[in-house]
């Protein structure tokens, strides 16, 4: 995708970690607010007490066992209308970082849109992204990770899982938290060169690709073939007369595959 031009900084320099902390995406929006932080900063915390997914969901997290961690991205030019490029690519590096964790599993990682991985049906890993716009550009932002661990009680009724659950022992968080940088500089790279690559990964481990999924559309019952998701964040579904159609998740939701 042209157009992007982020500052210089690696991934995960600096390092901030926390004892306990509401939200690890407030925490950092708070410091850039201050200019304490700059492209490049990560902030992790041992225990998150508010964090927040999709729509305000609340996001569960297991004190000292999960990873909450948040990425500040500063740019020199961003089109706010291509930020869902940044997405997928945060994606891709979050389905590597598992992929390579479960070490060979024959369970299958896929990326379920908007902003979910997924380890077989459940959810391992959520992502969170919030900007700030300057007129048409996007000046920063602020990349919100969960990601279950070692955890092994979730809530009842959260269709949930994590590596320990899968690979039957304790990851390292640390260990954890510098694959997943080393793959965000990866794919934040390939990002801001433009590269093709990004879309064709993306769609090759879109969860549900190719097959008819029953959503709500505007509330209604609503039955479609999920295709591919556009440069603006729009899922592409089929209908069943055969018109491709670009929805928000602001109107879609998913019922059951």
């Amino acid at each position: 995708m042209p157009g992007v031009h982020m500052h210089e900084g690696r991934i995960g320099v600096p390092l901030i970690t926390l004892e306990r902390t509401e939200s690890t995406n407030k925490y950092a929006a708070e410091l850039l607010s201050q200019g304490k932080v700059a492209h490049g900063a990560v902030i992790v915390a041992h225990e998150q007490t508010a964090g927040r997914g999709q729509r305000g969901r609340i996001w569960h997290s297991q004190a000292g066992a999960d990873l909450a961690m948040s990425v500040v991205l500063g740019y020199k030019r961003l089109e706010a209308g291509a930020q869902f490029t940044l997405s997928k690519a945060v994606a891709l590096a979050v389905h590597d970082m598992v992929t390579g964790a479960l070490g060979g599993s024959a369970v299958e990682v896929r990326i379920k849109w908007p902003n979910d991985v997924l380890c077989g049906s459940r959810k391992i890993a959520g992502i969170l992204i919030a900007s700030e716009l300057m007129g048409s550009q996007v000046r920063n932002s602020i990349v919100g990770i969960g990601i279950n661990l070692n955890g092994t009680g979730f809530p009842e009724g959260l269709n949930a899982t994590g590596l320990r659950l899968e690979t039957g022992r304790d990851h390292d968080r640390m260990v954890v938290l510098g694959g997943l940088c080393e793959r965000l500089e990866h794919w934040l790279n390939r990002w801001q060169a433009g590269s093709d690559e990004i879309a064709v990964a993306y769609a090759d481990r879109l969860w549900a690709r190719g097959r008819w999924v029953a959503f709500e559309l505007d509330g209604v019952p609503f039955t479609a073939r999920l295709m591919d998701v556009d440069v603006a964040g729009r899922l592409l579904v089929e209908d069943e007369a055969g018109e491709v159609r670009a929805l928000g998740h602001d109107r879609l939701r998913l019922v059951r595959a």
